[in-house]
């Protein structure tokens, strides 16, 4: 299946050492990563051909950046190159009841400077079956939010599924904002993946759920799904629902509705988080891989979940998993014992 992804992808640079903070780093780990990039990872690993989409400047960082995608079989023949800067973010990861931490520098990148010139957005598209982008994309720049509309207008025109992650960031645009740009684009969308947060501030639906009191009633969600399905036509309303015990220790499961049924996941219990930055975007590939090969949308969600869970244990911000070994979580096998 040929799948595109349209983004930004950044250097991700965290202090060496086992959750070191900021104030005590003398040297920086480097990673690459990104909401959209991350996803196509995950879909290239799946076995899909996986397209990433994005501009990078013409340097050696730019460079590095495509080197990372390629290494995991993302196809790059359509990111654009120009611009001065890749952007960047800087991760301190947290441990018990101290919380990560994530600093941007980002402003003027390459990505949020593109324009149409940059993409022939109908060759990209043409003989995809899924576009997904994430809600950071438009938030980038007023030129990264035009990008958007049209590679969504183009994959509609070629007939692709599309699917966003909500992925609301405070540090880049207000709810207020967030809600004018995206809402107008749910018009191009079938399928919605976000969490409880996510569709209060992006869309303007609150789920009649405390995720950090526990209180997490499936028919909160339900009402909500049916309300966000009326309004905008999706085909799925998909949500995570993430139980923040720690920073070490989190609940994990998922929620999906396609007007019909409306089903719950397994829950997983993380503990120890390795990692959990791009475990939303290694939700999304599952659900597209699940979506696209699973005969039931209660298959393709396990396929997402356990594949999310499994992201938690991996350092980087790729979920560097094989779908046999997404397989065998989903079935049960979580023991980790040692394979020889």
């Amino acid at each position: 299946m040929k799948i595109v992804t349209f983004g930004e992808i950044m250097l991700r640079l965290s202090p060496a050492g086992l959750n070191n903070r900021f104030v005590q780093a003398d040297r920086f780990d480097v990673v690459y990563g990104g909401g959209e990039a991350n996803v196509a990872v995950s879909c290239a690993n799946y076995g899909h051909e996986a397209y990433f989409v994005s501009k990078l400047p013409t340097h050696e960082i730019g460079q590095s950046a495509l080197n990372a995608l390629r290494r995991y079989g993302v196809k790059t023949d359509y990111i654009a190159r120009g611009g001065k800067r890749l952007g960047i973010y800087y991760l301190e990861s947290g441990s018990a009841m101290r919380p990560s931490k994530v600093i941007y520098d980002r402003a003027g990148s390459s990505i949020a400077e593109a324009t149409a010139a940059d993409f022939d957005f109908d060759a990209i598209m043409e003989g995809a079956d899924w576009f997904h982008w994430s809600g950071i994309t438009p938030a980038i720049s007023d030129e990264a939010a035009e990008l958007t509309k049209l590679a969504c207008q183009a994959a509609k025109r070629h007939g692709a599924t599309v699917s966003v992650d909500l992925n609301f960031r405070k540090k880049l645009w207000t709810k207020e904002k967030a809600q004018s740009i995206m809402r107008p684009l749910m018009e191009y969308v079938d399928v919605c993946i976000g969490n409880e947060e996510d569709a209060e501030l992006c869309l303007g639906f609150k789920p009649d759920a405390d995720v950090n009191a526990g209180k997490t009633d499936a028919e909160g969600y339900k009402t909500i799904f049916e309300q966000m399905r009326k309004e905008f036509g999706f085909k799925y309303v998909i949500s995570t629902l993430r139980e923040s015990l720690s920073a070490s220790h989190n609940g994990w499961k998922a929620m999906i509705y396609n007007g019909e049924e409306f089903y719950v996941s397994k829950r997983y219990d993380i503990l120890p988080i390795v990692d959990r930055v791009g475990g939303g975007d290694s939700f999304s590939g599952g659900v597209i891989h699940g979506l696209l090969t699973k005969p039931t949308q209660a298959e393709a969600l396990e396929f997402a979940v356990a594949a999310s869970a499994l992201k938690h244990t991996i350092n980087g911000d790729f979920n560097l998993v094989s779908a046999d070994e997404v397989e065998a979580l989903a079935g049960g096998d979580g023991s980790g014992r040692v394979q020889r």
